[in-house]
């Protein structure tokens, strides 16, 4: 049972990282879907241009997804591999 004549100790507050330390966890999920998204507006300003005929989306249509999970798994690798800290 708690003293009612002390103080009750508090648990210091952290003091929150601030972006200005140029490091914040990065979310892989987002940066999956924006490098797919990135990657079929790419392909439809192709489509569109004229640069790339539509017979061609047989082989430009999976390149999104394999940089998108490329890109997934070099943002996961330091996390694997264990804290920073």
């Amino acid at each position: 049972m708690t003293d009612p004549t002390q103080p009750l100790r508090t648990p210091p507050l952290q003091t929150p990282r601030s972006f200005a330390a140029g490091l914040h966890p990065v979310n892989i999920g987002h940066l999956v879907m924006g490098v797919a998204f990135l990657g079929m507006v790419v392909i439809w300003a192709l489509i569109e241009s004229g640069a790339a005929e539509s017979s061609d989306l047989r082989w430009l249509l999976p390149i999104p997804w394999v940089a998108a999970g490329a890109a997934g798994l070099i943002a996961a690798a330091p996390r694997l591999r264990g804290t920073r800290d």
